[in-house]
């Protein structure tokens, strides 16, 4: 699987990328337990009933899909069932229509649809979130993606406020043979870290640079305020690169991943969402409250361990993984 399946450098379809949706299938299977079987236990073959509905409500809250986006789907799927007699089979396709229509919404109203490097420009992607979420572990897999989509691509450590950080990323930068900036010194700058990666990133022609930022300082105001500095060191040193800024979220967090999206949201420019830890959680639903709650898209998933098991996001094999009913 290459780093956006509709990018320039994504001609070729590999054995992995079609093993993916077996891995995301495997991935999603602790939401699917939680969610699917006992809606499928209910629907059956028989028409949907208002019982049937109030119960499905029930499994899409459990799934941590939200109020706002269980309120959506649920008020369709009524006015449907009060419009005409719905089968169980037509009721699970209409709800797989709903839910990616809600995950879709977000990236409909992004300037960018899809989510890739432009070929011979420095493309600066900011990892934020706070610490825990896997953020240091999701630039090591994201890196894994560029290389193996022949971009050339380079590792800015400028989480210096936790030292164990830059020795993760050095570990993950091997691991996709990725050369990571990094300054080892006692309270280094972050700013002064991304500027020298920007620097060494012209250089060799950079065209993909992943910056770990902080996870968390001593109050909120303070990691924002690290955030802007960066983002000015960016606009000064290289004005007409492209950035975006990618909020990693864990799914085992539930709503307090929602939470976290809403106040990053807010004050640090978020072009999208990393969704990660999926296949550790039964409340992988909470990519829908992020996608309406927040207007947020969501750009990549994680189902896994390993380094391949980060991919670019699309609604329609998310859905139908999670939906499977084997």
């Amino acid at each position: 699987m290459v780093l956006a399946a509709q990018g320039k450098k994504a001609d070729q379809i590999s054995l992995d990328e079609i093993d993916w949706l077996s891995r995301l299938r495997k991935g999603l299977e602790e939401t699917r337990k939680g969610f699917v079987s006992e809606l499928l236990d209910k629907l059956g073959d028989d028409p949907l009933t208002p019982e049937t509905l109030d119960d499905l409500e029930t499994l899409l809250l459990r799934a941590d899909a939200g109020i706002n986006s269980t309120d959506k789907v649920m008020n369709s799927l009524r006015k449907k069932l009060n419009e005409e007699v719905v089968g169980g089979e037509e009721g699970i396709k209409f709800l797989k229509e709903e839910l990616i229509s809600i995950l879709e919404e977000p990236i409909k109203n992004s300037s960018r649809k899809i989510l890739v490097p432009e070929e011979g420009k420095l493309n600066i992607w900011l990892i934020v979130g706070v610490n825990g979420v896997g953020k240091t572990t999701t630039i090591g897999k994201l890196a894994h993606l560029s290389t193996t989509s022949n971009y050339k691509t380079l590792i800015a450590a400028a989480d210096t406020f936790r030292a164990a950080a830059v020795e993760q990323l050095m570990v993950w930068g091997e691991r996709s043979n990725v050369d990571v900036i990094s300054n080892q010194s006692k309270n280094a700058d972050p700013a002064a870290v991304v500027f020298d990666s920007i620097n060494s990133a012209l250089k060799r022609g950079t065209e993909l640079l992943l910056v770990d930022t902080a996870g968390r300082l001593q109050n909120k105001n303070n990691l924002m305020d690290e955030l802007s500095k960066i983002r000015k060191i960016i606009d000064k040193k290289v004005p007409n690169a492209n950035v975006e800024s990618l909020l990693v979220l864990d799914a085992s967090q539930g709503q307090n991943g929602l939470k976290q999206a809403k106040g990053f949201a807010k004050s640090a420019n978020l072009s999208g969402a990393i969704i990660t830890k999926l296949d550790g959680s039964s409340r992988g639903g909470v990519s829908l409250a992020v996608s309406l709650e927040v207007d947020l898209p969501i750009r990549f998933i994680g189902a896994g361990e390993g380094i391949r098991d980060l991919r670019p996001f699309n609604s329609f094999e998310f859905i139908e993984a999670l939906l499977a009913d084997k």
